[in-house]
């Protein structure tokens, strides 16, 4: 993953010393396992932890190993081997290359669950405030970009914090369903090494163990993690849209913050472009993109192959690092954001009254009328308003058929906007629960 959209914290998981050092953990465990059943001396497995757990892996010295061997975890046990000595040939014992790697990535999986986990929660928090905060902020609601009813800014937030609280909820569910681990030797048979062993490794790393594994663990799991990576990146991007398409000049109800010195074009001094969310937007892209071949992985010839390996040493990283930007850089966005209620009613205002062309149908039918007689005479009178000739309530209380039906002193009641808005509580108690 590139610098530009990474987070150290996220991209340390993936680097190579952290994983040569849960590499190691699982070995070590896995002696530590032997040495109670009796399979290696105990003493071998305290000198594998006393002089690996102590050292710095020279990742350099792996590399230059595996130019020779050609794979990576034997280059990684003949530097462990220089390491630690005589005992060193204790260490992997019944144990085959696919426990080690598929272990490791499910920690680091799992791991990268928690710091996205708290990215929601930070993303929630954010959401609520600005929901809250404009609870009763009337704006126009739009279907197919086209002018509909009135809503409230804080509804939209709403919407937002109930989508992410679901995004929330399915990566838990992820996350468990990816912590397991596999220790179970070739083909997964545990014919070289005790099923206690696994058990213990998995314990040690927080992790279940794989009820079944074929010598890797099923990869219907992964699938099934890097697809719920994809569903928040596109909830990511729902929210980021939502705000691109309300900063348009025309719109400009809303605007991402614009900092004391940042510039928005090279050649258009006064440009202040949406170029946060408009990023949101490629980065989703790359996230979901992520989702394809992990479901791709999920079909390995027989007990395991590895054409699933390089799809999972760049989609491993790059899905979590760039999620955990993405979500971070949306918690700022929204903190940030800058909310513009006098636009929102402007805007509103822009069609003469027409967004309560529903309440006038409705009122027209209690009075008598049928459903198609009170639609035509609504829209007769709000086409006239469509085309720039006037005001909706002024026409509709000199339209004979309408005014024969409803008094003209009971149709400004008809255009209040509380109307729209009486249920907002509702929504949010049933949203936030408070």
């Amino acid at each position: 993953m590139i610098p530009r959209y990474s987070r150290p914290r996220m991209t340390a998981l993936w680097e190579p010393e952290a994983k040569f050092r849960i590499w190691f953990e699982i070995e070590a465990h896995a002696t530590d396992a032997l040495a109670e059943l009796g399979v290696v001396p105990k003493e071998a497995a305290r000198t594998i932890w006393d002089k690996g757990g102590k050292a710095t892996f020279d990742i350099a010295r792996i590399d230059e190993i595996e130019r020779e061997v050609k794979h990576d975890v034997i280059a990684f046990l003949t530097h462990l081997s220089e390491i630690v000595g005589p005992d060193a040939r204790f260490v992997h014992q019944g144990m085959t290359s696919s426990d080690v790697l598929d272990t490791c990535f499910n920690v680091q999986l799992t791991r990268a669950s928690d710091i996205l986990i708290e990215d929601l929660d930070e993303l929630l928090a954010a959401i609520k405030k600005r929901a809250y905060e404009h609870k009763d902020t009337v704006c126009i609601g739009r279907s197919h970009g086209i002018h509909a009813e009135p809503v409230t800014f804080g509804l939209k937030m709403a919407e937002g914090f109930a989508e992410f609280t679901r995004a929330k909820q399915r990566l838990v569910a992820a996350r468990e369903e990816i912590a397991t681990c596999a220790i179970s030797g070739a083909v997964g048979t545990f014919a070289n090494i005790d099923p206690a062993v696994e058990a213990h490794v998995a314990q040690k790393m927080g992790l279940a163990a794989e009820p079944v594994s074929t010598q890797v663990i099923p990869r219907d799991r992964h699938a099934m993690f890097f697809a719920t990576l994809g569903v928040i990146a596109s909830s990511v991007e729902r929210l980021a849209v939502e705000i691109r398409h309300l900063q348009r000049t025309e719109v400009l109800e809303v605007e991402e913050y614009f900092s004391p010195g940042q510039k928005g074009s090279s050649a258009m001094p006064h440009k202040r472009n949406p170029v946060l969310t408009e990023n949101l937007t490629g980065l989703a892209r790359m996230v979901r993109a992520y989702a394809l071949p992990a479901m791709e992985n999920v079909a390995l010839w027989h007990e395991r192959d590895i054409s699933h390996s390089s799809v999972e040493r760049m989609i491993g990283p790059d899905a979590t690092i760039t999620l955990d930007f993405a979500l971070a850089r949306l918690t700022g966005v929204i903190d940030k954001l800058l909310v513009y209620p006098e636009n929102m009613v402007r805007n509103m205002d822009r069609l003469g009254g027409l967004v309560h062309s529903q309440r006038v149908l409705l009122a027209l039918t209690q009075k008598g009328a049928s459903r198609e007689d009170a639609y035509r005479l609504v829209q007769r009178n709000a086409m006239k308003v469509w085309r720039g000739e006037g005001n909706f309530l002024d026409f509709l209380k000199e339209d004979p058929e309408v005014a024969s039906l409803i008094p003209k002193s009971e149709l400004e009641p008809l255009f209040d906007l509380g109307y729209h808005t009486k249920h907002v509580g509702t929504i949010f108690q049933r949203v936030f629960g408070e």
